[in-house]
């Protein structure tokens, strides 16, 4: 760090992370870390506010207690997949942005997978106590072969599609269950999609790679298990509660399957009264155990961290997360066609913001042009957080909460693409109606992401959504725009331009001035005085 660096942002680091992964933070003289790893929950409440960012892995519990304390805090980084251990939520409702790695630990959980598939097929583990005691026993340690047999896999993500690969490598044949998954591209990777009942009737070895949500908890339960092959084994290297802990312990003593491998417990660390542990305790040869080693590998430790750490960084300086959990998960790409849209819309939303009156009860956005090709997803949020945050305060909504935010406040929220020619080559107009008011804008980019704002209500304007504006509506007759003047002159404020926006001659008109400088509230209320001056509001944007 140079002399003149200055540290804006904290980030704590709770559970033990490689340094190595760390050093995209530690390398940044904007970021300040503070590696401490034996905080109790209260402490870590008590700690929390002073911290802008969070990294954890899956020691550390993120509950709403704490993120209520968190009033600084902007992202939580988790250096792995699941997210278990973070009220996401509670998380998103204070505007946490909640990242995680979700490729960094592909290859370590997918050789996880097969480690365990090979030592069940082949009793390796029970075969090294054997040994170890001093036997030599080989009649009971007979396995079984994969070559020929079928591999069923829940879930063809990125470690369920790899985990198939190396399936198909031995000579297997992979069928497999994934709602969100086409036949098309099933059939591209050389598998046979199939119903999750039909994959458990069929399939000589059971892998599960799905995450636990309320529709995957319990999915493989006792009346599941019952419908397997005798001669089957099931492997779960994803996450506890998607196995009935209960049911397959039982499947596995009575020999409704042939034998089981789990890495992942409901619980974790499992309690000594885990019917799994049991069953391994009692000498079961037929079920392997292993205490959630799906990442643990030296490269997988630091791929997490790194990925992290990168993510967190560029969140501080202004990079959207390619991996958060709460917000859309968007192509860098597309993140950097969007950006000119992104920043027009949350001008046009500050905009609304310091234009309207009473409760907000409805957006309306309609994108028109090229801008209807594109993925708009990231806008709507932009648009609502330079809506509410005039009203609500800075740093109390971001692009994470701001449509829960909105939503929370009973804000319906429409989002229409156009086929209707604008007369631009794209054009956004929104809408924002409250219980007192109707506001409408019309905004636009020029060139290489020039932004202007080309309508303010039904008045034809042209202005850079940049600076300190004056938005004065007035009856359009002659000596109102030198009366202005003279105010703003009276006290010294500068006027750098001037759009007038008319409907009629001698109508309703809009006035917008950029000045220089900040108009104090007494100059608007002179401003107002004007004969023919209606409404006259400070726009800052």
């Amino acid at each position: 760090m140079t002399a003149t660096a200055t540290r804006t942002f904290r980030v704590l680091v709770s559970d033990p992370v490689s340094e190595d992964g760390l050093r995209a933070l530690l390398d940044d003289p904007t970021i300040e870390v503070v590696v401490k790893t034996d905080y109790t929950p209260e402490e870590l409440a008590a700690a929390i506010g002073d911290f802008d960012g969070l990294v954890i892995r899956s020691q550390t519990k993120v509950t709403a207690d704490i993120l209520e304390q968190a009033n600084k805090l902007k992202v939580i980084g988790r250096a792995g997949v699941g997210v278990d251990n973070v009220d996401v939520p509670a998380a998103t409702r204070k505007g946490v942005v909640v990242l995680n790695s979700p490729e960094g630990n592909t290859m370590a959980a997918t050789e996880h997978t097969w480690a365990l598939l090979l030592a069940l097929a082949r009793k390796v583990c029970p075969a090294d106590a054997s040994m170890r005691a001093g036997k030599w026993d080989r009649k009971s340690f007979t396995g079984t072969e994969l070559y020929g047999k079928t591999l069923g896999v829940i879930g063809l993500g990125k470690i369920g599609g790899a985990v198939a690969r190396r399936g198909q490598g031995f000579e297997m044949d992979v069928i497999a269950f994934d709602p969100f998954v086409t036949q098309e591209h099933a059939r591209g990777m050389g598998i046979r999609l199939v119903s999750v009942d039909e994959l458990l009737q069929q399939a000589d070895f059971v892998t599960i790679h799905v995450p636990k949500t309320k529709d995957t908890a319990d999915m493989i339960n006792a009346e599941r298990l019952a419908t397997m092959k005798p001669t089957a084994r099931l492997i779960n290297c994803a996450r506890g509660g998607v196995v009935n802990e209960a049911a397959l312990a039982e499947a596995v003593l009575n020999g409704t399957i042939a034998g089981a491998a789990v890495d992942v417990y409901s619980a974790e660390p499992p309690a000594a009264d885990n019917p799994l542990v049991l069953a391994s305790q009692s000498g079961c040869i037929s079920l392997l155990l292993t205490p959630h080693l799906g990442a643990s590998t030296e490269e997988a430790q630091i791929k997490v961290a790194v990925d992290v750490a990168e993510q967190i960084r560029d969140y501080f300086h202004g990079i959207p997360a390619r991996s958060a959990v709460n917000m859309p998960a968007l192509p860098a790409e597309l993140i950097a066609r969007l950006q000119p849209y992104i920043s027009l819309m949350e001008k046009m939303g500050k905009f609304h913001g310091q234009l309207t009156d009473g409760a907000v009860q409805s957006v309306e956005v309609i994108y028109s042009g090229d801008i209807t090709d594109e993925n708009t997803t990231p806008l709507i949020p932009a648009f609502l957080q330079g809506l509410f945050e005039p009203i609500l305060g800075a740093g109390m909504i971001n692009s994470v909460n701001a449509r829960f935010t909105a939503e929370q406040r009973g804000v319906e929220i429409k989002e229409v693409k156009s086929t209707e020619s604008s007369g631009y080559e794209t054009l956004v107009t929104t809408i924002v109606r409250t219980e007192q008011s109707e506001h409408r804008l019309e905004g636009t980019l020029f060139g290489k992401g020039n932004a202007r704002i080309t309508r303010v209500d039904e008045y034809w304007v042209e202005m850079a959504p940049e600076g300190q504006f004056i938005i004065a509506y007035h009856t359009d007759k002659p000596g109102i725009i030198g009366a202005v003047g003279q105010i703003l002159g009276a006290h010294d404020i500068n006027i750098a331009g001037m759009q007038v926006g008319r409907v009629h001659p001698r109508g309703i008109a809009v006035m917008v001035l950029a000045v220089d400088e900040h108009p104090s509230d007494k100059v608007l209320e002179k401003i107002r005085g004007i004969e023919g001056v209606g409404d006259t509001r400070l726009v800052e944007l």
